[in-house]
């Protein structure tokens, strides 16, 4: 008689691996992915005076703070960029990295409702919340790039499209990587220790006057310039603007140097966060 044995494509049990999920699990939950990037978009903007506006909004008036602070009354050099350019630049591209870095970082202590009720490959989460940023991202460098047009036309910014722009989608790409790898390495620590996440709210506040967001590396003194270039992100962020706009501080070891630290730190915290994942579910 033939074998009417059934075969079951998943089995769930109680053993972990670094390698618990392979990619074509992942695959198969790609429509949850999609469904959760589209509840998180939504949910962000329900029952707010302005909706999706707000992905403008907060840019804008985060960029007037920034100018009339650090430019007009400090008056912290932006080399030959406008300050309106230079500063708006930084700010989206540290938005994208440090809402993506917290969003996932807290990926257990929002979801522990959901995960102790329903199995899915739990790092479809955190992939989630930083597309989520990244499609957040996106539509704020559209408008970015309407800001630089305008100040083409308007005043002296000489736009100088090169091979450089090549870059352009190098540096966003390593960007969300960085913070995809320290937010699942922060959502174990933070899992088992809450007031850890006060300490990573700190952290991201202070890491952003070591990355080259309100200021370019040229305009730091040589001999303290190495505190802001041992940040894996300081090369992204002058790669970005140098990609834009032929100016920045950047060389190919600096470039080698974070690509190496930012793929250290994605495969150290995947395999760390697929042998820890199932079983901090009871701890939350």
């Amino acid at each position: 008689m033939p074998s009417t044995a059934n075969k079951w494509e998943w089995q769930i049990d109680k053993s972990t691996s670094f390698w618990s999920h392979s990619p074509k699990e992942l695959w198969a939950y790609r429509f949850l992915l999609a469904g959760l990037i589209k509840r998180q978009f939504l949910l962000n903007y329900q029952q707010t005076i302005l909706g999706p506006l707000w992905i403008f909004f907060q840019p804008v008036l985060t960029l007037i703070t920034y100018v009339m602070v650090f430019n007009k009354l400090i008056g912290i050099s932006t080399g030959n960029l406008p300050p309106v350019v230079f500063y708006a630049s930084g700010i989206i591209l540290w938005n994208f990295f440090s809402d993506s870095f917290t969003g996932s970082s807290g990926t257990f202590k929002e979801n522990a409702h959901i995960f102790s009720k329903v199995y899915f490959p739990r790092i479809v989460m955190p992939v989630s919340i930083v597309s989520t940023h990244f499609i957040r991202f996106l539509m704020q460098l559209l408008l970015f790039l309407m800001v630089i047009i305008y100040f083409s036309l308007f005043s002296d910014l000489q736009l100088q499209l090169s091979l450089w722009i090549l870059a352009l989608p190098v540096a966003i790409t390593f960007i969300g990587l960085m913070a995809l790898g320290l937010g699942l390495m922060c959502s174990l620590l933070t899992a088992k220790y809450r007031d850890l996440t006060n300490l990573v709210t700190l952290g991201i506040r202070l890491l952003m006057f070591v990355t080259p967001v309100i200021y370019p590396v040229t305009a730091i003194p040589e001999r303290l310039r190495w505190v802001v270039q041992i940040n894996p992100l300081t090369p992204l962020f002058e790669l970005f603007r140098l990609s834009l706009f032929g100016e920045g501080y950047v060389t190919a070891p600096q470039v080698l140097y974070s690509t190496g630290i930012i793929v250290l730190i994605l495969i150290g915290a995947t395999l760390l966060f697929n042998k820890q994942c199932d079983k901090l579910i009871d701890i939350v």
